[in-house]
């Protein structure tokens, strides 16, 4: 069985919060300059990856 994950590219993020404000269950935030995702919240829905305006979040299968 594959499990999936989110993943930051953090040269390409601005931190701009697009992802958090879609996030339902509360697992993007922002920890001073950087973006942070509880994967035990993450259930990698894909909202984010699609507001992403910088296209910084992508899911990969782990």
């Amino acid at each position: 069985m594959q499990s999936k994950r989110l993943i930051i590219n953090r040269f390409k993020c601005a931190y701009c919060g697009a992802c958090i404000s879609v996030c339902k269950n509360n697992a993007n935030e922002l920890v001073e300059t950087f973006l942070r995702i509880d994967e035990n919240k993450c259930n990698c829905c894909g909202l984010c990856v699609k507001v992403c305006p910088m296209n910084a979040l992508s899911i990969e299968e782990v």
